[in-house]
């Protein structure tokens, strides 16, 4: 079973992905800040996070940051989504090693099919 992390600080999106992924078949994880993330991720690596950017305590760059720079944890694939929608944050997001990214607000029929196509490539 694939492992999702979904990392937002915003209760609705998180209840929202966590049911569909589930639905889709995937084991749920949860974090609501980027501080939650690494120590969820530290117990359970993921195969895929769902990222937001803005976050409370640590953000979702230094999250992917982290991941980048930890050899175990550097295949983990990467999404971010984002209310932050300009080029600047877009080239920010893949230039730090998203493998997406999404702004808000999005369409949970495409993230779901985005989810799959990456999980599934390896």
């Amino acid at each position: 079973m694939k492992k999702i992390l979904i990392v937002d600080d915003e209760p609705n999106i998180v209840m929202s992905l966590e049911y569909l992924f589930k639905k889709e078949g995937f084991q749920v994880f949860i974090a609501r800040d980027g501080e939650e993330a690494l120590a969820t991720i530290a117990q359970n690596i993921p195969d895929i996070v769902l990222l937001d950017v803005m976050m409370p305590k640590v953000d979702g760059y230094q999250v992917i940051k982290h991941l980048k720079e930890t050899e175990k944890l550097k295949g983990i694939k990467v999404i971010f989504l984002s209310a932050k929608s300009k080029v600047t944050d877009i080239e920010k997001g893949l230039g730090l090693g998203a493998d997406k990214y999404i702004a808000k607000p999005f369409s949970t029929k495409k993230l779901v099919k985005e989810v799959k196509e990456l999980v599934n490539r390896n």
